[in-house]
């Protein structure tokens, strides 16, 4: 199972970086100031990732208070693992969009999201880290 896990989260890694290519290729044409009413590519990315990281903490959080509840099966593990790919995604796409927000804060880059983002997917990660073990030693 843990060979499977690994080879799922290489591959969801490689795509999100694969997909990113073109878009930091294109970060030169954008302007540097976005307006107040428009939805550019970083807010757009740093808004998906604290969504991703907001959902991992709820889900690893409840893996975390109930280790053998089911999440669709009945060893529990289920909960600490989705809290992990969630948490790592959006570390990941958070990273990115802080790597590639050009300008500061105000600036309509995403780079605040961004901060956020990585917060939140890193406490989605620790709660996600702490329900594993906790998991396996219940069921």
């Amino acid at each position: 199972m843990p060979v499977r896990l690994l080879a799922v989260t290489g591959a969801v890694l490689l795509g999100a970086v694969g997909f990113a290519a073109p878009a930091a290729a294109d970060a030169s044409i954008q302007p540097v100031a976005a307006s107040a009413y428009e939805m550019s590519a970083g807010r757009l990315g740093s808004m998906v990732a604290s969504v991703l990281g907001l959902i991992g903490v709820v889900i690893g959080g409840l893996a975390l208070a109930r280790p053998t509840s089911r999440f669709g099966t009945g060893s529990g593990r289920l909960g600490a693992t989705v809290a992990l790919a969630a948490g790592l995604i959006g570390v990941t796409l958070g990273g990115l969009v802080l790597a590639t927000a050009d300008g500061g804060l105000g600036t309509g880059n995403g780079l605040g999201g961004a901060v956020v983002a990585l917060v939140v997917g890193l406490i989605a990660l620790v709660l996600g880290g702490l329900a594993l073990p906790r998991s396996r030693r219940t069921s």
